[in-house]
Formats: C-alpha cells, structure tokens, sequence
C-alpha cells in the first residue's frame, strides 16, 4: 500500500488552551503533522517562510494584529481554516478564500468535517497540478513590466531574496517579486527538489554532490539540515 502524503500544519492563537485542542485533534490523524503552536501571529512569519506548511490553524481575534489582517499580509498562504468563538467575522473569513471557518469550542465531529475538506481539496488541486505538469513544460515568470516564457529544461537553479525569488538559467538571471515556496508548487517535482531554505536546484543540472552540497556550473550550493534526506535519495 503506498504511504499517504504527509502534511505540515501550523496553530496560531493567543490562547494556549485552544492550541493544546487543535493539537490533540491533529494528534488523531496520522497524515498531518503539527509543527508548533504560537500565541503571536507575528512568530509564525519565519517558519512560513522557511517551509512549505500545507494548513494553517488561524484566531481571527487576537491582540496586535487579527487573523484577517495578517492573512492579508501573507504573499503565498498556506490553506487556512480560521478558528474562533465569535460567528460575526465568517463573511471576512470566506472573502479570503477561507477553507473553513470553526467556532469555538470545537468538537471533534466539527474539526474532522474541516479536515476531511482540506484533504478533498488538496487532493484535487494535486492531480490538477500533475496533469498541468504533464502538459506545460514551461514556465512564464513576470519581471521588470515583461512576461519571460522560461523552459523547465533551461533553468539551473533558484535562490531566495526575501520576498523576491533569481531564477538562473545559462543566459540569463530573473529577478521576479515572488517567494520561494510559491514558485515550488509550479515547478515538476521530478525535475526539481528544494535542497536549503534558499534554493530549488534542477536535479538534471547537478554536476556533483555529496551529503552536504550540490555543483552546477562550478557554483556550490549546501543542502540543508532539514532537507537532506530527500535531498540524497532524489540525487542518487
């Protein structure tokens, strides 16, 4: 039988207590990972920039900044069911794009409706995903008011500039505002892999590598702690 996909997931919430809830739902579901838990929204940016997290767990009210506003900040968002004792803010919250949106306290009959909805969802967006993969074997990157039709074939390796992304190829570097995560989920999973925090490489590309870096074209890249074990089981 083949493994089920694993998913990462995040909470954010000002109360702990409703963060050990959604905790313990999650810890019923073999498939969907619970990364950590904040109380701030704001301590949540690094981890969603540095990884892919499929599902996010977001209060709608809480101090400093609401769930809504720091949604609204977010360039690349993972899916986000909102979570909160007030039923007032559902309009907003499905203006966003919203997978859900539960009401405290949760049940368990409740939390399961929403999870087997974010599975639905995904599952389908990922065969829509391969079979635009199967067709399309490029890529059309915006930079500088001009659109670039980019081949699959042609790039060597993408590095990460904050909240803008250098696509490189043998002729040419692109400068585009987009963040890594983003561009990933464009990209064919069989031709490229995310190595570090910071780069994709094209794994037809690779001129050497060991257990803690890559060549191409002369330039080496580190592959990063918490990449490694995919990173060497794709390269060899």
């Amino acid at each position: 039988m083949a493994n089920k996909p694993k998913y990462k997931s995040i909470i954010i919430d000002d109360e702990p207590i409703a963060i050990r809830v959604i905790q313990e739902h999650l810890e019923k579901f073999e498939n969907i990972e619970c990364i950590k838990g904040f109380t701030k929204a704001i301590d949540a940016i690094e981890i969603l920039n540095k990884e892919k997290i499929d599902l996010l767990f977001l209060d709608i009210n809480m101090p400093g900044i609401s769930g809504v506003e720091f949604l609204k900040s977010l360039t690349n968002p993972p899916k986000v069911i909102f979570t909160t004792a007030y039923r007032n803010f559902a309009v907003d919250a499905f203006e966003l794009n919203a997978l859900d949106y539960l009401v405290k306290p949760i049940s368990f009959e409740r939390f399961l409706k929403s999870i087997n909805k974010f599975l639905s969802n995904t599952k389908t967006e990922n065969n829509i995903s391969k079979e635009e993969q199967v067709k399309k074997d490029f890529i059309v990157l915006k930079s500088d008011k001009k659109n670039y039709k980019i081949r699959f074939t042609d790039i060597l390796y993408i590095e990460s500039l904050d909240n803008y992304i250098k696509v490189h190829t043998n002729d040419l570097s692109i400068v585009c505002y987009e963040r890594l995560t983003g561009i990933e989920k464009e990209l064919p999973t069989s031709k490229f892999i995310r190595i570090h925090r910071s780069y994709i490489i094209n794994l037809t590309k690779v001129d050497v590598f060991t257990s803690s870096y890559v060549e191409i074209n002369d330039r080496r890249f580190a592959i990063g702690r918490n990449y490694k074990d995919q990173a060497l089981k794709r390269l060899f």
